[in-house]
């Protein structure tokens, strides 16, 4: 919506005085002007410097204009109706002024405003200059106007200002803002000189699309070019991508670069430090850090109650939740997920719907689908798929997708092909495009030995142009992250891997391990499933950390699927027999696998 730039004026001004003043008179009364400016507090205060200066006869001088308009529309306290006011009186406002004014509105938030005040300046024939495009792209960025951005982009090329280190600054942004990562690289990888916060526009533009091995590329990059301060932007973007990757030891990095360069940690920083640490398997440096936190509010306690529930540490995330009623912290919507998924988790069922039953009547919190969706979830994980049933059917709202899915995965494991064929239908109805959906339906049909039907459902997953993500499991080995696709064991960095796996098959036999073939959906000979095995990501990933990494060492690995039974069973046995501590996050949660017992207790 386009609304009148200039509001009405709010004092009345007096026409020109030709009249001429002595110079020395002149010069001393700006310097008392520009004093009395600077000296303004809040806007009655400024209104009284204002009218002295009209007393005086200087607001014709363009020197106490601008420094008028620029002392109200960019203070803390001040006012762009006013501001607008006075710019409006200005006959013939210069750069400066319309580039106070783009700042004022961009500051004010008014980024539609700011446009048009730019527009106006075009009209006028005032020239733009360098320091006009950084808040104008600012509001274009924030606005997500990426046609409006690439004209202005253009502007800047014709007057020759793209060479200008803030500009190149703001079009990165722009450009990554508007999830256009390409030309963001073009701009950064064009530029002759380098900021920091160069470096932090085209991470930040990486962080945004979620591209996080960018993000860490970048920031390698960054540091190799001699950038050894890193501003904190930078830092809590990396922190995210450590958290995604489950790359702990460079999230320590940016921990200790952190602490380094920051005098004191906000309370957002340190949450973001204790997700990264819980999602890179590391939950006592989760919880230390937590118990660190000397102004702890729900933000903290929220993060560290889901830490410690995707870590199957229920008893222990209740025991959290009991502590911050005692501190006197109500707790929320965000919370109660994370105290149902701790329930979830660690099957504590009795638990789970008392609190779900008085997160309503003792604290006020209107249950949402997602709290609906954690019960569904805690019911069904615990076999009781008959209720879980039942308890969406008489949801207050329309059950979503995530809901319908979580009972399907549990008639999966629990082997109900019922009430699985339900749940299916209604998500492939809903026009499902997630293939999880058509694979957990053609599993159970494939565990029954309908191989027809396991065929029409994979029929229709390829007519529908649905393909599954490949699997994949992610390792860090030497501070380098390694990622391994299932069947994928023949690449420059994997010698060894496939005598690794046979040696580890060998061992395993000794100590009781059977492949479970039936998870193989094929209607293949018995060889050829167990081959099919041997190739998932995580045993590929088991097999290069073992070769890679010093005896005793843990191993953390990151899978972007959910674990199988098989590999469960496998990792477990691994742990024993190579006497190993190994983390697995997988879609869902950590498993923690040491002496060939996982944390889950085979509760997933």
């Amino acid at each position: 919506m386009i609304r009148t730039l200039v509001q009405p004026t709010h004092v009345l001004i007096p026409p020109r005085n030709h009249q001429q003043i002595p110079e020395f008179n002149l010069q001393s009364k700006e310097q008392e002007c520009l004093s009395l400016l600077k000296r303004c507090k809040n806007m009655e205060e400024f209104k009284q410097a204002h009218a002295r200066v009209l007393k005086w006869g200087l607001f014709w001088e363009s020197f106490c204009a601008s420094n008028l308009v620029a002392t109200c529309a960019l203070s803390a306290w001040g006012s762009m109706g006013y501001a607008c006011s006075i710019f409006r009186r200005i006959c013939e406002p210069g750069t400066f002024e319309f580039n106070t004014m783009i700042r004022g509105h961009v500051k004010d938030m008014n980024y539609e405003e700011a446009l048009l005040v730019y527009a106006d300046m075009l009209e006028r024939g005032i020239e733009p200059d360098n320091f006009t495009y950084p808040a104008l792209l600012k509001a274009c960025a924030l606005l997500r106007a990426l046609e409006e951005g690439m004209q202005v982009h253009g502007h800047i090329l014709k007057l020759g200002l793209h060479d200008d280190l803030y500009v190149q600054n703001s079009l990165i942004n722009l450009y990554g803002k508007c999830k256009k990562i390409e030309s963001s690289y073009a701009v950064f990888e064009n530029m002759d000189q380098k900021s920091v916060s160069s470096w932090s526009a085209i991470i930040a533009a990486n962080a945004s699309l979620g591209l996080w091995y960018g993000c860490l590329m970048l920031f390698c990059d960054m540091n190799n070019d001699g950038f050894w301060r890193p501003e904190e932007s930078i830092l809590v973007n990396v922190v995210c991508a450590c958290t995604h990757l489950g790359a702990l030891h460079l999230g320590r990095c940016a921990h200790g670069s952190l602490l380094r360069n920051i005098s004191s940690l906000n309370v957002i920083v340190q949450t973001s430090l204790i997700n990264m640490y819980a999602k890179c398997g590391a939950i006592q440096e989760a919880a230390s850090l937590f118990k660190k936190i000397t102004d702890k509010n729900q933000l903290s306690y929220s993060a560290a109650i889901s830490a410690l529930a995707m870590h199957g540490q229920g008893r222990e995330a209740l025991e959290l939740f009991s502590e911050m009623l005692g501190e006197g912290l109500k707790p929320d919507d965000v919370i109660y997920v994370g105290v149902l998924s701790a329930c979830s988790h660690c099957g504590l069922v009795d638990e789970g719907l008392q609190f779900f039953e008085h997160m309503k009547s003792e604290y006020g919190v209107e249950p949402t689908i997602k709290h609906y969706g954690c019960v569904v979830d805690l019911l069904s994980r615990a076999g009781l798929l008959i209720e879980a049933y039942d308890l969406i059917k008489n949801m207050p709202m329309k059950p979503n997708d995530i809901v319908w899915r979580s009972l399907l995965s549990a008639c999966k494991v629990h082997q109900n092909l019922e009430i699985g064929e339900i749940a299916a239908n209604e998500l492939l109805q809903s026009n499902s495009k997630n293939p999880g959906d058509y694979l957990l339906l053609s599993y159970m049909y494939a565990r029954t030995g309908r191989w027809e039907d396991v065929s029409r459902v994979r029929t229709e997953l390829v007519d529908k142009g649905i393909y599954q993500a490949p699997g994949f499991s992610s390792v860090e080995v030497q501070r380098k992250i390694y990622r391994f696709f299932s069947q994928d064991m023949k690449r420059p960095h994997d010698d060894g891997i496939c005598d690794m796996i046979h040696q580890m098959e060998w061992q395993l036999k000794f100590e009781g391990y059977v492949p479970d073939t039936s998870l193989v959906l094929f209607n293949v000979q018995e060889e050829e499933k167990r081959q099919r095995l041997r190739g998932h990501s995580q045993k590929v990933a088991i097999a290069f950390a073992l070769l890679n990494t010093s005896r005793g060492s843990p191993i953390r690995i990151t899978r972007n699927l959910r674990m199988c039974s098989d590999c469960h069973t496998y990792t477990k046995y691994i742990s024993l027999i190579y006497e190993r501590e190994i983390t697995v996050r997988d879609r869902n949660r950590f498993h923690h696998f040491r002496d060939g017992t996982c944390s889950c207790n085979d509760y997933w």
